[in-house]
């Protein structure tokens, strides 16, 4: 430049150029790249690089480089600097510029990407934070050996820096905003896939098929739900589906076991509490109702409150309002009430131990869910549906075989579809092949008893062991089950001797069962 005014109407021009460019980016990675092409070309600030910090400051992250070298550029992604390291990491540290005669001249300078000329100056400057912390470095080298414009040029770059700051938030608090609105739409996603009634249709028996019609119907209401059934049928799935398939969707669904909760804590626990209500009340505290306001509180185990609690639960739920514990200000809540218990609610009321107003409040739309002994049928279905959802778990293939399905079939499944799920867990974890058969299906450590071959058969057809697809651990095993696990009999089909089956049945491990 040949004058001080010639500079200035330069870098005037170049700012305002940066500052139209910073205001139509909406990318924060493109924007930087563009300020730098505009130091380049337009100032004589070559090599221009822009260096952002982590969340704490202490590290900073190449986030653009100017440089004709394709190579060069892919390098840059991999480049960091601690605070304090080489001068890029003073400026950080220092939240101070730091401008250089001559590179040369300053041991500290590191050049990690090689791409500056060390007998012509260098211009760093911070990219500081609304608080006046230093987030970031701008830094360039001018074209010319040092002169009299230094000042000028730092001054520029430090406009450019409060330039480069304010975008740099702006963009990052849309891109934070959009990346949360996209987290909360995949987890929505997530939860409809979860509970939506696609996932939870696992049955044919005409009872469970009615239990889902039910569900359908009444999500799409307010009423208040009673799920009855035993414990390990699937009471809180059922809850579940039927808040995220409701209107209610998009708000809370809070749960509560009323049976985990000591009956001294269960008041604060639903209705909340003030700052000093009692000696740990250290501050004030929202209870499942007010969580729950404009969703679903699920109250489970319901049977077992005690018929002084019952009291005020019937208040609520009948005017929707409370008192916080300590407080004395009335609080309204929209929350609809899914209830579930295993005990016979109707006994209860009839020996004084659940209050009669207070189930007739709960027994709006009743859901009885049968035992999984009610629908031996729906077994082998359900147990494909559970061992796939494990595979997916555990990364792996897994496949049941008919003869680990009539075993799962014989058992009177006491623990209902809990238990069954905890059976086929262990049976997948002790599996080391991809096959689950009857070697590892065990349940509470002893095999289950075998359902009568009619009964199993009906429901898991036979395998014919000559089908060429089998091999031979499977073919042996579908000649037991053809024959009643009868060795004889079975070594007759795949014309073996008694013996030579014996052997093959030692040798592959098979649990011989007894008929």
């Amino acid at each position: 430049m040949n004058s001080r005014a010639e500079l200035v109407e330069v870098l005037f021009s170049a700012l305002c150029r940066i500052s139209h460019v910073l205001c139509q980016v909406t990318n924060i990675e493109d924007s930087m790249s563009e300020v730098l092409g505009i130091l380049h070309n337009d100032t004589g600030l070559m090599h221009g690089i822009i260096t952002l910090s982590d969340t704490e400051h202490s590290k900073l992250q190449v986030g653009a480089v100017y440089c004709e070298s394709e190579s060069v550029r892919k390098a840059s992604s991999g480049i960091r600097y601690q605070s304090g390291e080489g001068i890029v990491g003073r400026i950080l540290q220092h939240n101070q510029p730091i401008v250089l005669g001559r590179i040369s001249s300053e041991p500290r300078f590191l050049d990690k990407l090689a791409l500056y000329d060390l007998e012509l100056p260098f211009i760093g400057v911070p990219i500081r934070d609304n608080d006046g912390s230093a987030i970031g470095v701008l830094a360039a080298q001018p074209d010319v050996p040092a002169d009299d414009y230094l000042p000028e040029r730092t001054t520029f770059m430090k406009a450019v820096g409060d330039l480069l700051a304010q975008t740099a938030r702006l963009l990052v608090n849309v891109e934070r905003g959009q990346s949360l609105a996209s987290e909360r739409d995949e987890l929505r996603r997530e939860v409809r896939g979860k509970y939506g009634f696609e996932n939870m249709v696992v049955g044919n028996t005409d009872a469970m098929r009615r239990v889902f019609d039910q569900v359908r119907r009444v999500a799409k209401w307010d009423s208040t739900v009673l799920v009855l059934g035993e414990s390990g049928t699937g009471k809180e799935l059922i809850a579940s589906a039927i808040h995220y398939n409701s209107p209610r969707a998009h708000k809370r669904f809070v749960k509560l076991n009323c049976a985990s909760v000591p009956e001294t804590l269960l008041e604060s626990e639903l209705f909340g509490h003030e700052k000093g209500a009692f000696t740990s009340a250290v501050k004030q505290r929202k209870g499942r109702f007010e969580q729950a306001d404009g969703g679903t509180l699920f109250l489970d185990e319901i049977g077992e409150i005690s018929p002084m609690f019952q009291a005020k639960l019937l208040r609520v739920l009948q005017e929707r309002e409370f008192e916080r514990v300590g407080g004395a200000q009335t609080i309204k809540v929209d929350v609809r009430i899914v209830a579930a218990t295993n005990r016979n609610l109707e006994e209860e009321v009839e020996k004084g131990n659940f209050r009669e107003d207070l189930y007739y409040r709960l027994n709006v739309m009743a859901l009885n869910l049968p035992p999984l002994r009610d629908r031996l049928s729906d077994i082998p279905e359900l147990a494909h549906f559970l061992i796939d959802k494990i595979a997916r778990e555990q990364g792996r293939e897994l496949r049941l075989t008919d003869g680990a399905i009539r075993q799962l079939v014989g058992h009177d499944w006491p623990g209902n579809v809990r238990e069954l799920e905890n059976c086929l867990e262990r049976a997948a974890i002790m599996s080391e092949a991809d096959i689950i058969d009857t070697d590892v299906i065990s349940v509470n450590g002893s095999a289950p008893s075998v359902a009568p071959p009619s009964f199993a058969s009906a429901l898991v057809p036979s395998v014919d062991p000559n089908d060429p697809d089998l091999d031979e651990r499977e073919r042996l095993i579908a000649a037991l089950e053809q024959a009643g696990w009868v060795q004889a009999k079975a070594a007759r089909l795949l014309g073996m001797t008694p013996r030579q089956i014996a052997y093959r049945i030692q040798t592959m491990k098979i649990n011989v069962r007894k008929i």
